[in-house]
């Protein structure tokens, strides 16, 4: 039997409660329901301070840099953002900074937003996709964007939403397969 697969969720909202994190926690668990996995959600909030006033990542507290390595080490990434102006908060790109440049080639990601709209969707193709091509990780093929109206109470209160989410990680096992069998064998 294979080892567990290590998967890491960003949520990249600074303020509780979140329908970022919600999303991503979904996001999570559906995988989990389909892969052998161990995984996680590390949330900006409880970074956000600590990140914001670093200038390098030597100036990080141990307990954000094990964050930050554990982002680097995993087999796959989830990470979502909410929509500020049009554009994922400078406080999410700022952790991203702070991440090793060659650490995240050929990591699978799948990328989801939230915001206040569906005007904004397309942030994941104009925003976030850029961002870990630099990286030169794997977008994961659909990405999983959520408006404020799919949520009530802070829980998911959308099927369409919900079957998104389903697509998008079942558009990702296969590449994902494939992924893995060519790490095993490298």
């Amino acid at each position: 039997m294979t080892a567990p697969l290590n998967v890491i969720a960003v949520s990249g909202g600074a303020y509780r409660p979140s329908r970022t994190q919600v999303l991503s926690q979904a996001i999570l668990d559906e995988f989990a329901n389909r892969l052998n996995m161990v995984g996680r959600v590390i949330e900006l909030a409880d970074l956000a301070r600590d990140v914001g006033g670093a200038l390098s990542r030597q100036e990080l507290p141990a307990e954000v840099e094990a964050q930050l390595q554990a982002i680097e080490n995993a087999d796959l990434l989830i990470v979502a953002s909410p929509v500020y102006r049009g554009s994922y908060p400078g406080q999410l790109k700022h952790l991203f900074d702070l991440i090793g440049q060659d650490t995240l080639i050929d990591t699978p990601v799948l990328l989801a937003a939230t915001g206040g709209s569906p005007r904004h969707a397309l942030v994941i193709d104009h925003q976030l996709r850029p961002l870990f091509s630099f990286f030169q990780s794997l977008t994961l093929p659909l990405g999983v964007y959520a408006s404020e109206s799919d949520f009530r109470d802070y829980r998911i209160d959308c099927e369409l939403l919900q079957a998104r989410i389903g697509l998008a990680v079942e558009r990702a096992l296969p590449f994902f397969s494939r992924h893995q069998r060519l790490r095993q064998s490298a």
